[in-house]
């Protein structure tokens, strides 16, 4: 398959939510992060802000690491499984996705400090890679649509939105899909495909005509699948330093790297067959494939304290900056159309078939994406070697995501729908530990509010975990099973097209062994 690098217009094709429209979905898989890590940060779902001693503290609270009593190191293997449940028009629908993955690894170098009269009792250097996003995932919707045809995405774009022009009929005649913009593309696509035609069918040699109707059926039921796989990971290499002074206040920061390679594939299927399609010159079926690659790279830091207020009670707070993200996406798209020329009752009007595949990759010049900060306030509670509870509330404003650079009309315009339709929202998560001799037990309860002002877009996140652990002297073995479901909405194209409403669980099983040195 060959390979075009495309400039113009490619703004579009980088909002991809199932396809290419400007939309906060793409921006938001990376502002979001889960809750993954080690099985005894998992156990006790995340709620490690003012505990530290685990590797996967360190991002929560970078302080975290000057509790390490000893060098450590450890690794995590994990096993994801999401089910979807989706309903749309009536139709509903399951599907599940799952893998085993080594999600965490990392290692911690303590050095306490030889001299009696110093405050700063020892000095950790830490090292940490954790996947904070799996994507791997599959959703498929079924229903029939009675309001809305797919087709009109393709039209949208052919007769022009957003103060945006319509396209020529010359150019939808003529030109070659890889010497397009990606607006042009989509509309190309949709006319070579018998998607749409002008509004004057009868006048087809006018190449500057720029008005299309959609030739779906009017009024119709459109029966509508779409299927929506995805794959890859975002990942994050911590750099840690730490301290503490006078053994009451603990002090970190973390360098962070981040990864991200991400491919999701859809398939939009659409057919009508009720009378009216029958008996006219009308779309019949639509495939429409797409595949978009996304990978780049990202740069981030934290910052955080803990204070021991007494022997047994402490206070954390920890502030994880933006991160910076330079990314680039390629996109591959094909589509497949039944139509009639005419009505039944003429034999010549019979039933084509149209396959349209440029066989082409678009390649798009990178892009830069900002996520919102993140300010996490915690406190715990150790009940001398027995045990522990610990409390963690953070706040994130993702209305502050942006594109960038700022000034471009496109960044200027999704950064303002972004303000508009996202919110602060704010996460609390619960933990417990209690420890019989060198068995502990865990739990954990984690609530998250959904980052759109609607709450519908994406629901409230609720979750929940449990774990145990069992320490040999000079090594631990954690294991950790967890839970989290929330309501999505899932569009088959974009905001032309109708939307599903998602129910998705996830369960998890972690393993993870830590060893001192």
């Amino acid at each position: 398959m060959k390979k075009q690098l495309l400039y113009t217009a490619f703004i579009l094709s980088a909002f991809m939510a199932n396809a290419q429209e400007p939309n906060p979905a793409t921006a938001l898989r990376y502002a979001i992060d889960n809750t993954l890590g080690t099985a005894r940060f998992r156990g006790m779902s995340g709620a490690f802000g003012a505990v530290g001693g685990d590797l996967s503290s360190l991002n929560v609270n970078p302080a975290g690491s000057a509790f390490f009593n000893s060098n450590t190191a450890g690794g995590t293997l994990s096993n994801y499984n999401t089910r979807n449940n989706s309903s749309y028009f009536g139709g509903t629908a399951t599907d599940n996705s799952g893998t085993l993955d080594f999600n965490q690894l990392g290692g911690a170098l303590v050095f306490l400090n030889t001299k009696e009269n110093s405050d700063w009792k020892k000095f950790t250097l830490a090292i940490n890679y954790e996947n904070t996003n799996d994507f791997e995932n599959n959703i498929f919707s079924r229903g029939s649509n009675p309001n809305r045809s797919i087709s009109e995405y393709f039209t949208a774009f052919a007769n022009g939105f957003n103060g945006l022009g319509g396209i020529t009929l010359g150019t939808l005649q003529d030109a070659d899909y890889g010497e397009l913009t990606f607006i042009d593309q989509q509309a190309w696509l949709g006319y070579q495909s018998y998607i749409f035609s002008p509004v004057d069918p009868t006048n087809t040699n006018d190449p500057n005509i720029t008005s299309y109707n959609s030739n779906a059926p009017a009024g119709g039921n459109f029966y509508q699948e779409n299927v929506v796989s995805s794959s890859g990971y975002n990942g994050k290499l911590a750099f840690n330093v730490s301290s503490s002074y006078k053994d009451k206040l603990y002090l970190g920061i973390n360098l962070n790297v981040h990864f991200t390679d991400y491919i999701q594939t859809s398939s939009v299927y659409e057919s009508n067959s009720g009378p009216n399609n029958l008996n006219s010159a009308t779309l019949r079926s639509v495939i429409f494939n797409n595949e978009m690659h996304t990978y780049g790279s990202g740069f981030s830091l934290n910052l955080g304290a803990i204070a021991k207020v007494t022997k047994d009670f402490r206070l954390g707070l920890g502030y994880e900056s933006p991160t910076w993200y330079s990314l680039t996406d390629e996109l591959s798209q094909s589509i497949s159309t039944t139509f009639r020329t005419g009505p039944n009752d003429n034999p010549a009007n019979t039933e084509s078939y149209s396959n349209i595949n440029p066989n082409l990759i678009n390649i798009y010049p990178t892009y830069k994406i900002q996520t919102p900060g993140k300010v996490t306030g915690s406190m715990a509670y150790l009940f001398g070697k027995k045990g522990l509870i610990s409390f963690d509330y953070s706040l994130k404003d993702y209305s502050a995501t942006k594109f960038k650079p700022e000034n471009d009309r496109y960044y200027s315009s999704v950064n303002a729908k972004m303000a508009e339709t996202l919110t602060t929202a704010s996460e609390f998560r619960v933990g417990l530990e209690y420890r019989i001799k060198q068995i502990s037990l865990r739990g954990g309860y984690r609530f998250e509010e959904s980052p759109y002002k609607d709450g519908k877009t994406m629901d409230d996140l609720t979750g929940y975990s449990a774990g145990l652990g069992y320490n040999f002297g000079n090594s631990r073995i954690d294991l950790a099973y967890s839970h989290s479901q929330r309501d999505m909405a899932v569009s088959l194209l974009s905001s032309f097209t109708d939307a599903a409403k998602v129910n998705v669980k996830n369960n998890n099983m972690t393993l993870s062994y830590t060893f001192n040195f």
